[in-house]
């Protein structure tokens, strides 16, 4: 608890301090309180769902690219974490060599995932190499919207389902097998028998994947790309709060604004999961009635 207070709690606090105040000086002491005009400079919107309309365009305009994320990050996630682990709970040949080889990437380092995928993905990168060798045009993957987020989403994937992978298959593997036993001298069809065996039966470890996954998108904190690219929530509240002046002097821009911004985050994610929560025991009273 103390370590949890020192590194959590009062961080959080002094970040919510932050957010109170308004000016570029470092410390509280030389801050001039605001109250919560950081705030309503945030929602400070014609039109929430277009961002030119706002006070703080480059807010929303994260907010935005953030959403579309973790709608399509964790719905992705999912489902291919899931058929993996499906396939990986069969009786396959060589089955611990395919769970470890799907487990490896979780093993690496950010720096290190973020490295690889750059060699792959830069201008002479091994994509690239590969195309021209095909006889198509090089292309700047880095440096396109649409293909730097799809890119973002397929590293996030690769670098950390194997974890969650790990999660479900501890799942399939607690269910008795009996039950399946039962359904094929039944003649149960093989949809149905996952649609009301392994589906119901996998909630409880699904409920955790969906909640880590959702909170993981939510704070996705993208490398590698220029400024006029497109920017998650995360790195919105980094880029007001500091400025890279030159390579060896960082200048402050607007704690204040930031520290609001990422309180606004930190929120988000609590709602998220109190939600999920409420859900896994409406759920489960459900199935007790049952």
């Amino acid at each position: 608890m103390l370590i949890f207070g020192i590194f959590v709690l009062l961080p959080f606090f002094i970040n919510f301090a932050y957010s109170m105040t308004g000016g570029t000086a470092l410390f509280l002491s030389d801050r001039t309180f605001v109250g919560t005009d950081q705030y309503s400079r945030l929602f400070d919107c014609s039109n929430y769902l277009n961002p030119n309309t706002c006070a703080e365009d480059t807010f929303w305009t994260a907010v935005s690219n953030t959403g579309w994320f973790v709608i399509l990050q964790v719905t992705l996630m999912i489902a291919v974490s899931l058929i993996t682990a499906l396939i990986l709970n069969r009786d396959l040949m060589a089955r611990s060599f395919w769970r470890a080889v799907f487990f490896f990437p979780v093993l690496l380092s950010p720096v290190v995932v973020g490295l690889i995928w750059k060699w792959i993905l830069q201008r002479q990168g091994l994509l690239n190499f590969g195309l021209y060798g095909f006889g198509f045009e090089p292309h700047v993957w880095l440096n396109d919207r649409n293909w730097a987020f799809a890119a973002t989403i397929g590293v996030s994937i690769w670098a950390h389902m194997g974890f969650y992978t790990l999660i479900i298959l501890a799942g399939l593997q607690a269910i008795p097998k009996d039950l399946y036993e039962a359904a094929e001298m039944d003649g149960t069809r093989a949809m149905r028998v996952f649609t009301r065996i392994t589906l119901p039966l996998l909630m409880p470890n699904l409920l955790v994947v969906i909640v880590l996954v959702l909170i993981r998108a939510v704070q996705i904190f993208r490398r590698g790309l220029r400024a006029d690219r497109w920017w998650p929530w995360h790195q919105h509240a980094l880029r007001h709060a500091i400025h890279l002046r030159d390579r060896l002097c960082l200048q402050l821009r607007n704690p204040g604004l930031a520290a609001a911004a990422s309180i606004l985050m930190g929120l988000v994610l609590v709602v998220l999961t109190l939600l999920q929560l409420g859900l896994s025991r409406s759920s489960e009273k459900k199935g007790a009635r049952k």
